[in-house]
């Protein structure tokens, strides 16, 4: 267990300490509305527990743990209110019915179960859309990356500055990829090593037609991208 969760373990066994105290101490009538709202109470502290697991110790990675601070919320949240009113239970419960106590108790859980749940789907959506954002601009940032290193393999001064345009394009192209755009990125892809093999090799007329074919189709893979949207 990491440190943060032995904190958070010490300051629950706290509460549990303090509420027993207040509930036990303090002159209540020990009827069965006190032990509705004392086991209430007691509950609602053990599923902090399930709430801080739930919050961070379930998510992977910075972004991830950070959506979890909003179920962590809703936890807390419903600690406060389900100990206030246990409080008050205690204090009525010579005049509280018991069965109201329990109908609130557990209204007030369910509307907390079921906001953490929600919250915890948003939490797993905004992940897996995170994750996909950056596979489909993956191919496009890799693309972008060989047309950068292009203009430094060429001595030819004319032929480096549409190297240099080409690597521009590519830089600030739309980096989204589609199922639309993926068989013209296939083919950038390959047409970008071949320019590549022709500077390595000194061919600068190759390079240079191959250049102009590059810019071609890539101007219609970012209509393509224009198109899809």
């Amino acid at each position: 267990m990491s440190k943060n969760g032995v904190r958070g373990c010490i300051v629950l066994a706290i509460l549990m300490a303090v509420f027993s105290v207040i509930a036990f101490v303090a002159p209540f009538c020990m009827t069965t509305t006190f032990w509705v709202a004392y086991i209430c109470g007691m509950i609602a502290i053990a599923f902090q527990f399930v709430i801080f697991s739930i919050s961070f110790s379930k998510g992977k990675g910075a972004r991830s743990k950070f959506y979890g601070f909003p179920i962590a919320r809703i936890g807390v949240t419903y600690l406060l209110v389900q100990l206030v009113l246990s409080i008050i239970e205690m204090a009525l419960s010579d005049k509280f019915p018991a069965w109201a106590a329990i109908i609130i108790n557990v209204i007030v859980f369910a509307i907390a179960a079921i906001g953490c749940i929600a919250a915890d789907v948003v939490r797993n959506e905004v992940v897996r859309q995170d994750v996909q954002v950056k596979q489909e601009i993956s191919n496009m940032k890799t693309l972008a990356a060989m047309a950068a290193g292009l203009p430094g393999q060429c001595q030819d001064e004319a032929l480096k500055k549409d190297l240099q345009k080409l690597a521009d394009e590519f830089k600030f192209s739309d980096p989204v990829s589609s199922a639309a755009t993926a068989a013209m990125e296939n083919n950038l892809g390959a047409q970008l090593q071949q320019l590549k093999n022709a500077l390595a090799t000194g061919d600068y007329a190759t390079a240079k037609t191959y250049c102009g074919i590059l810019m071609t189709g890539l101007s219609e893979r970012n209509q393509a991208c224009k198109l899809g949207k």
